[in-house]
């Protein structure tokens, strides 16, 4: 294995938490998992976007880089690979859809000052999945505050993740989940773990599931 430290990014419903567990499962790594329930805004934010979005993200981003900052600096005895179910620029990226224009800015200001000491992944792993395809995962996993969410917003967010995966240049595996089952299909799975023992140049690398 090339890669120490892997993410998995993708907009609400890619799946990113399932495969995430399954990875760590199968390269026996430490694992980070977003704590999405403890946010007290999450739930009023989806109520009221315009009220809550602020208090949302600036909680966000803390307990995130409160998380990242402990874990990744703290040697794991047993393994030597770690993988998480988020990037740190998410709060950037979620920000930049939610916040207006004033408000975006001092949460940028913030978040440069944090970033900064945040270990960035050796490698990402994007899911990409159509809108209509995360309103059914959305559906199926049943979180009450999540079933409203407008099909605009997720278009909005999976155009500002792409955006910067490009811009930015990142070493990504862009994988479309269209018909993604990874806990029913062992197929699935190996397109993932097959496509870790490569190297690659910075940029998108594609890769769709049998």
């Amino acid at each position: 294995m090339k890669y120490h430290y892997i993410t998995i990014e993708g907009n609400i419903g890619a799946g990113k938490t399932t495969l995430a567990h399954l990875l760590a499962k199968h390269y026996n790594a430490r694992i980070i998992l977003e704590a999405f329930a403890d946010n007290p805004f999450l739930e009023k934010f989806y109520a009221d976007p315009e009220k809550f979005a602020f208090p949302l993200e600036l909680f966000f981003m803390a307990e995130r880089f409160k998380q990242l900052k402990n874990m990744l600096h703290t040697n794991d005895l047993f393994s030597s690979i770690t993988i998480s179910d988020y990037l740190f620029s998410k709060c950037l990226l979620f920000a930049k859809v939610n916040l207006p224009d004033e408000e975006f800015r001092l949460y940028q200001k913030l978040f440069d000052i944090m970033q900064q000491q945040i270990a960035f992944p050796d490698i990402l792993i994007y899911l990409h999945a159509p809108v209509q395809k995360l309103q059914q995962n959305i559906k199926k996993r049943q979180r009450s505050y999540e079933q409203n969410i407008p099909d605009s917003y997720l278009f909005n967010l999976q155009e500002t993740y792409t955006q910067y995966i490009k811009q930015h240049n990142i070493k990504t595996l862009f994988i479309d989940v269209s018909n993604a089952d990874f806990l029913g299909n062992p197929m699935h799975l190996k397109v993932i773990t097959d496509a870790l023992e490569r190297d690659y140049e910075a940029g998108q690398h594609f890769f769709s599931l049998p």
